[in-house]
């Protein structure tokens, strides 16, 4: 199965394979159509490394309307560390769509700052959430 087969958008497609993506992984297979068809929540469980911010990060910027500022997807993840990988990565995956916003929202960082730029319109919100 190759990238192209799943269905996401042409500016997509081209930034993965700059990136070097080939061929998606087993929960990228599973994840991106259904998403794509479905759209929602995800909960995806697989192995460190086997690709889980793409298997929901290319179908979400496949949905999201770029001509609308409001906030389209949010994204929870359980460190601040990974509050700015995953950021990062939907950067790269975007990087041939214009008018796309992602704000990572993290404490020790200037608020104002992070307010300023949703204010601007961020179609996707990245944030750690608290576990206890």
């Amino acid at each position: 199965m190759t990238f192209q087969e799943l269905g996401l958008k042409n500016e997509i497609l081209s930034a993965i394979t700059k990136i070097g993506f080939v061929n998606p992984t087993p929960i990228q297979q599973q994840a991106i159509p259904h998403l794509l068809e479905n759209g929602g929540d995800l909960v995806g469980l697989a192995s460190t490394g086997t690709g889980k911010t793409a298997a929901f990060g290319l179908p979400m910027l496949s949905q999201i309307n770029a001509d609308s500022k409001l906030t389209q997807g949010l994204v929870l993840c359980p460190t601040r560390e990974l509050c700015i990988q995953i950021t990062n990565d939907l950067l790269n995956f975007s990087s041939n769509m214009d008018g796309i916003n992602i704000v990572p929202v993290y404490g020790g960082t200037d608020i104002v700052k992070q307010i300023r730029q949703i204010e601007r319109g961020a179609q996707i919100i990245v944030q750690p959430r608290k576990t206890d």
